[in-house]
């Protein structure tokens, strides 16, 4: 079987992985529009604040023999018909099976000044995207950020890093309006304040302009706005640009159902690009599950897997902010029970919805030692504690505590620790068991804390926990 990946981004590298790792007798062509190696976008806010080099963002995906990756080949065509796509070189590369991982992109809004893009307005959202910025920042003193989202903020705080005076502008009326309510993205304003982020709120962006190294953004309000640098975090479309030329089902997304198939049988997708039930996904996690699918679909080794949706937890990758937001916190859906703490002095806010004494949503920003708890609660649709205010407040009252656990010890074996890669506390010991006894080698093992890296320091206190166990195997 001849296997085709469009897209050599994490969903693509991922499935190629998947794809190698099961017995069968396949050939994998993976062909990556960008000129880079595979990369972990997500860390790529990291890269921007100087905490990591380029080196640290790629991807440990070892294609090896039986797949060959192409890249800085961008696809142009694809012919159902005969089964083939073409290359912007003129190749022609037949497929039994097509796989588009084409993931999205970067919004660029429709304002004066912004056709084409000037020397000193960056998108973010690709590594070159990020080398632009960073040299761009290069001798700057200030910049501007047009967009109040996650990754608007991960940008702002990545180059606030560096020293310079950040200004992030956002239409809504608070920061993150998808994932947080007012109350949160206030006290969420305030703590980028005290990390040197300015936020002008409730005012569109009407013109871009520049004049030498100088950027300027109009306001609706008639100010202007100044800086050395303007990053554009817009939002981002997923790329269904070839499906859609193909004659494949596309609504927002490439249609897909259970077991990620689109409308033509030969061909699936996955990851950005791809409509589950209607959904867009934009996360690792539900990408990387989709490839798993798409791999044990295309080696018969299941023929019973379906792609089955979990809860996702968001987390703001930003030094000095601890942000996670989960299920329907942000709906109108009814709620059993709905409780609120925020204490703006020390950037803390907590918010909770319980439904039949399930956690279906919450909010946890600032310093919360109950956030791992919290998540767990919600992951594993467990009943949530009598004392509520251990969740949040992180600390418990009464005769019944239910603080989160002390030691990896009291952490049930089928605790999710890496919500990326669906990664159980269970798995890591077993892996450790079997020879992993470094962190590096448990991640290696299970993939562990490749994704986002929110759960590195809980696979490290893991490691820890089970070194000091097994002192003899620690050493073996």
């Amino acid at each position: 079987m001849n296997v085709i990946i469009i897209g050599y981004g994490m969903a693509g590298a991922r499935l190629a992985a998947e794809l190698h790792a099961r017995d069968g007798d396949r050939k994998v062509t993976v062909l990556g529009a960008e000129p880079h190696r595979a990369y972990n976008r997500i860390m790529l806010s990291t890269l921007l604040a100087g905490k990591i080099g380029e080196p640290d963002v790629e991807l440990a995906e070892v294609a090896g023999q039986g797949v060959d990756v192409r890249t800085g080949v961008a696809v142009t065509a694809i012919d159902r018909a005969a089964r083939e796509v073409r290359t912007a070189d003129g190749d022609r590369i037949g497929y039994d099976h097509l796989v588009l991982a084409t993931g999205s992109r970067a919004l660029v809004p429709p304002l004066p000044g912004l056709d084409p893009l000037p020397e000193r307005v960056v998108p973010f959202r690709t590594l070159d995207d990020c080398r632009r910025i960073l040299a761009a920042a290069r001798g700057a003193r200030s910049a501007l950020v047009l967009g109040g989202g996650l990754l608007g903020l991960e940008a702002a705080r990545g180059l606030a890093a560096r020293g310079l005076d950040v200004t992030v502008v956002h239409p809504m009326g608070h920061l993150m309006e998808r994932q947080l309510d007012p109350p949160a993205g206030a006290v969420l304003a305030g703590t980028l304040a005290g990390l040197g982020v300015r936020t002008e709120l409730a005012v569109s962006a009407t013109a871009v302009a520049t004049d030498g190294d100088r950027v300027r953004l109009d306001l609706a309000d008639g100010r202007a706005l100044t800086a050395d640098l303007l990053v554009l975090s817009c939002g981002v479309r997923p790329d269904t640009a070839l499906a859609a030329d193909a004659g494949l089902a596309v609504e927002r997304g490439v249609v897909v159902d259970d077991r990620m198939r689109t409308s033509d049988r030969r061909i699936s997708a996955i990851g950005d690009c791809a409509q589950h039930a209607g959904v867009l996904t934009g996360l690792v996690a539900p990408a990387w599950a989709q490839a798993r699918v798409v791999a044990e679909v295309l080696a018969g080794s299941d023929r019973l897997t379906r792609y089955r949706p979990r809860p996702m937890v968001t987390r703001l990758k930003a030094a000095g902010i601890d942000l996670a937001a989960m299920g329907d916190a942000m709906d109108d859906a009814p709620a059993d029970e709905e409780l609120t703490f925020a204490d703006p002095a020390r950037g803390t806010y907590a918010r909770l919805r319980i439904r039949d004494e399930r956690l279906t949503g919450a909010i946890l920003l600032g310093d919360n030692p109950a956030v791992g708890t919290v998540v767990q609660l919600f992951d594993r649709g467990a009943p949530v504690p009598a004392d509520r205010r251990s969740l949040l407040l992180g600390r418990a009252f009464g005769a019944a505590p239910a603080a989160p656990a002390a030691s990896p010890a009291l952490m049930p074996d089928a605790a999710t620790v890496c919500q990326c890669n669906d990664v159980s506390k269970g798995a890591l010991v077993a892996c450790w068991r079997a020879g992993a006894r470094t962190v590096a080698e448990l991640s290696t093992a299970t993939r562990a804390a490749t994704g986002c890296g929110g759960c590195r320091d809980a696979v490290a206190g893991i490691a820890d926990w089970l070194a000091a166990a097994d002192p003899v195997g620690a050493t073996r």
